[in-house]
């Protein structure tokens, strides 16, 4: 199963949506897994896409759901090649809001271990406003503006609970379903990193939230992530920053403080060192 394994890059992009024309692209799409989920919705023409051993057709304004670490193909289902829409994202940073209900990630899993539908007909997707929110994710990609990634967010989330109500007029019973807490794994450990990062947060504490050694930690994160997780720390750090520096009139040393760096001095030169340019000089260029 490892050499089926797509690696995604999370760092640069937690989140993608994009237009798949398979008359333009590599296709058909050969087995693999990625950690992420990905939601497909078919725009035009209908593909046969496998999913741990089934096979379903998808026809044009149908959805497929696809859990993280699934093995699927995509292929044609007659001579006219699919043109289709997809959602990658890392399921596990979409936290519950809500004291009443576990987080989807964990409604997910639940309803993956249970059978539930992952192929929804052309009806149910209209019901999901299937359409309207791959319509409107795939423009916020493209258009880098304030809030973008809250509007992905926002926009996810309503497909998400979509899912979910469909689940449980299925029978799902979400009290069931149990909540995760502060369980932590080397899959989902970002979110938990990705909340301390204005905190002095070890590398050691991080291993141990994990329930593993520091150096098979240090080894597995690496596999992973591509990087340390000293590195990704530092860079999600960066990604952070330069927010503030978008979106605020906060000094430098103010954002230095909020993003969990040393002084200011530090932040300024990893600033440098991954963009090619001081925190200043960045600010400057994209005001």
């Amino acid at each position: 199963m490892q050499n089926l394994f797509e690696k995604q890059d999370s760092l640069n992009m937690p989140v993608e949506c994009f237009i798949f024309d398979s008359s333009r692209e590599v296709f058909p799409v050969k087995p693999h897994w990625h950690y992420f989920a990905e939601f497909i919705y078919m725009q035009k023409g209908s593909a046969v896409i496998t999913a741990e051993g089934e096979s379903y057709t998808v026809n044009e304004g149908e959805f497929m759901l696809l859990h993280p670490s699934a093995v699927h193909s995509i292929f044609p289902e007659n001579e006219e090649l699919p043109v289709y829409a997809v959602l990658k994202f890392d399921l596990v940073k979409f936290r519950s809001h809500s004291s009443y209900s576990p987080a989807p990630a964990e409604i997910f899993r639940a309803a993956r271990g249970r059978g539930m539908q992952i192929h929804f007909d052309r009806s149910a997707a209209e019901e999901m406003r299937c359409g309207e929110i791959f319509s409107e994710c795939a423009a916020e990609m493209n258009d880098h503006l304030f809030g973008r990634d809250m509007v992905l967010r926002a926009e996810i989330y309503r497909l998400l609970y979509y899912i979910i109500r469909k689940w449980t007029a299925a029978g799902l019973n979400i009290s069931e379903v149990p909540h995760g807490g502060d369980s932590y794994g080397i899959e989902n450990i970002t979110e938990y990193i990705d909340s301390r990062l204005g905190e002095n947060i070890k590398v050691t504490e991080i291993a141990a939230r994990c329930h593993m050694s520091y150096s098979n930690f240090a080894l597995r994160f690496k596999e992973l992530y591509g990087m340390t997780c000293k590195e990704y720390i530092e860079r999600m750090r960066i990604f952070k920053a330069e927010e503030y520096l978008l979106f605020t009139e906060l000094g430098l040393g103010e954002i230095s403080r909020k993003t969990g760096f040393s002084d200011q001095s530090h932040f300024i030169k990893s600033f440098r060192k991954l963009r090619g340019m001081t925190p200043k000089q960045y600010r400057d260029n994209n005001s």
